[in-house]
């Protein structure tokens, strides 16, 4: 079970190949304009050739030719008048893109002092800082676990700032790793159908990868409030988890399933971090799966909640051979081993 499969390659084995009878071949013709437009011309000339014949007797003309030639200018006004439009053809070094499609706006050059990375809402939406910093880190708790209380796919935590500080060192060290969780498995205790045994229930993992991002504080001081040379608030740290199956299918372009961000608008003044995650809905995620995610994420990454030291013990050595890509030693197996003791 903690084996990757690849369902891309099996599904491109399975595709049946047509056969070549029952391939519809389109054969497109090609005519040269010049010659079309020749060939009709003498069609036409041919078909009235008698009554052209009959005008150039009339008006007194030896032939259809010395007709033509009286007619010269009024035929080509006609022929003028009768052309259709010519448009002048884009360059051949015009833009590729298909028509239809908006093309994206230029990103802005400049940044406001207080921006951050797209997507993440800076803690002033969820809290109104100047009354909240008037409470206990205690109040400030409870009031953030109540504001995320109603809404079903939301997880939230109150970090001690020494916690988070040792969890950010080692993070910024190893920005990425995996982590299992635990699925049952239905395994049939006889293959014959006609068994009525019930089946046994096997644990099996299913492995999610994990990635730190770091960024600007997204609430930044004002220019006029000079900021402290010893702040804790010096960026806003995300972790969005993604199951490795969609990850080794789509790498960078992988949808996450749950992302979790770190506000450090109190670290500085109250001692704490406010975390706040979504869960995304119809990703074969609930909000317990999530919480037992980051409560792993946790308990590998601060290494001095358990007295392992600033190695970290098994769970730091875990880290450092994902992160160094040692295929050898890093055991998947191992590392479900030493999340079950968790």
């Amino acid at each position: 079970m903690a084996s990757i499969r690849a369902p891309v390659i099996r599904n491109l084995l399975s595709r049946p190949v047509l056969s070549t009878r029952h391939v519809q071949r389109r054969w497109a013709q090609v005519h040269d304009v010049r010659f079309v437009a020749t060939h009709q011309s003498s069609q036409v000339i041919e078909k009235y050739k008698e009554k052209l014949a009959r005008k150039a007797k009339e008006e007194g003309h030896e032939s259809v030719s010395s007709l033509k030639e009286a007619y010269k200018e009024k035929i080509q006004e006609v022929r003028k008048a009768d052309s259709p439009i010519q448009t002048p053809l884009k360059p051949s070094t015009a833009s590729s893109e298909p028509a239809g499609l908006d093309k994206k706006a230029p990103a802005p050059t400049a940044k406001t002092p207080s921006s951050s990375a797209p997507g993440i809402k800076p803690l002033s939406s969820y809290l109104d800082i100047e009354k909240t910093r008037t409470l206990s880190p205690d109040m400030i708790g409870k009031i953030w676990r109540a504001r995320h209380v109603t809404n079903a796919n939301s997880i939230c935590a109150c970090i001690p700032i020494e916690t988070y500080n040792r969890m950010i060192k080692v993070a910024r060290q190893n920005p990425q790793f995996i982590l299992p969780l635990p699925r049952e498995l239905e395994t049939p205790t006889d293959p014959t159908p006609e068994s009525e045994k019930p089946a046994e229930k096997a644990i099996g993992a299913e492995m999610h990868f994990l990635q730190w991002g770091f960024h600007p504080p997204a609430s930044a001081s004002p220019a006029s409030v000079p900021t402290p040379l010893n702040t804790h608030n010096t960026h806003t740290s995300t972790v969005i988890f993604t199951s490795l199956a969609e990850y080794k299918l789509h790498v960078g372009y992988a949808p996450p399933h749950t992302v979790i961000t770190h506000h450090l608008d109190f670290a500085d003044e109250k001692g704490i971090v406010l975390m706040n995650g979504t869960v995304v809905t119809d990703r074969g995620m609930t909000t317990d799966d999530a919480q037992l995610l980051v409560l792993w994420l946790q308990r590998f990454y601060d290494w001095g909640a358990e007295g392992a030291g600033s190695e970290g013990g098994r769970k730091g050595e875990m880290l450092r051979m994902f992160t160094k890509g040692d295929t050898e030693g890093f055991k998947v197996q191992e590392l479900i081993d030493e999340v079950q003791r968790v």
